[in-house]
C-alpha cells in the first residue's frame, strides 16, 4: 500500500478552470477548490493600480505515484515554474478514515508499484506554515513573517467552530470569522517566521494569531527551494 499525500495547488483564479481541467486529465477523481487571496501590500496594489490578488486553491489526495507524477506534470504541461503561474506542495497523510475513503481519493492507483521511496519527515527540507488570524489582520501578520524572510502567502477566509474552553483559553471567539495563512518556507526559516509572528500578532494582540507547520515532501513552482 502507498502513502498518501495532500497535493495544494494555489493558482490565478482566472487560470482556476484550466488547472480543473488538468487534474481531472490526469485522473484524479477528487478535487475540492476554493476561492482565496494573495498577499501582496495594500499600498502596492494601489500604487500600480491593480486589484486583490485573486487566488484559488485546490485540494486533492494521491497516492506516492500519482504525486510524483502530477508534480513533474503541473512543471512540464501546466509551466507551473514561471512567474505569477503558481505553486503546489505535497504534504505527507498518516492516515485516512476508511477503506472506502482511501479507495475512492486513490482512484484504483492505490496498489500500483512503488515507483520511488518514500521520503521521511527528516528529509524534508520545505514546510508549510498555517497561520490562523482574526479577520483584517493579515496584513500584520506578513509583515512580521516577510520581516524573517517569508516570501509571499495566500489568505483563505474562514470561520471556528471552538468550544466554550478554547475561547477562554486563548481569549477570544474562535467561532469568529478567521483568515488562514498559507506561507511555504525553508525548513531553516520556519522557526524564525513562526516566532516573528507569535512576537508581533500572537494571542495577545488583536490578531490572536496561532501558528503550525507541516512537512512538505515536494514542490512544483517554487525554483527558489528546488536544489535540482
Amino acid at each position: 500500500m502507498q502513502k498518501m499525500y495532500l497535493l495544494i495547488t494555489i493558482t490565478n483564479r482566472t487560470d482556476s478552470d484550466e488547472f480543473s481541467s488538468f487534474f481531472s486529465s490526469k485522473e484524479v477523481s477528487i478535487v475540492y477548490s476554493t476561492p482565496c487571496l494573495g498577499t501582496a501590500r495594500g499600498k502596492i496594489l494601489a500604487l500600480f493600480g491593480l486589484e486583490e490578488s485573486l487566488k484559488t486553491v485546490h485540494y486533492c489526495i494521491v497516492t506516492e505515484n500519482k504525486k510524483e507524477e502530477l508534480i513533474k506534470a503541473l512543471t512540464r504541461e501546466m509551466a507551473i515554474d514561471l512567474p505569477n503561474r503558481g505553486i503546489s506542495v505535497a504534504v505527507p497523510l498518516t492516515s485516512i478514515g476508511g477503506r472506502r475513503t482511501l479507495e475512492a481519493f486513490a482512484n484504483g492507483h492505490q496498489n500500483d508499484e512503488t515507483k520511488n521511496e518514500v521520503k521521511s519527515m527528516s528529509e524534508c527540507t520545505t514546510e508549510l506554515i498555517v497561520i490562523i488570524c482574526a479577520k483584517g489582520h493579515t496584513d500584520e501578520v506578513m509583515d512580521a513573517a516577510r520581516g524573517a524572510g517569508a516570501g509571499g502567502g495566500t489568505v483563505v477566509h474562514a470561520k471556528g467552530t471552538g468550544s466554550q474552553y478554547t475561547d477562554k483559553f486563548f481569549g477570544l471567539s474562535i467561532a469568529d470569522e478567521k483568515e488562514m495563512i498559507y506561507i511555504v518556507s525553508t525548513k531553516e526559516k520556519k522557526k524564525e517566521i513562526m516566532n516573528a509572528v507569535m512576537e508581533s500578532a500572537g494571542t495577545h494582540t488583536d490578531a490572536h494569531a496561532i501558528a503550525f507547520s507541516l512537512p512538505v515532501s515536494d514542490t512544483a513552482g517554487l525554483r527558489i527551494f528546488d536544489k535540482n
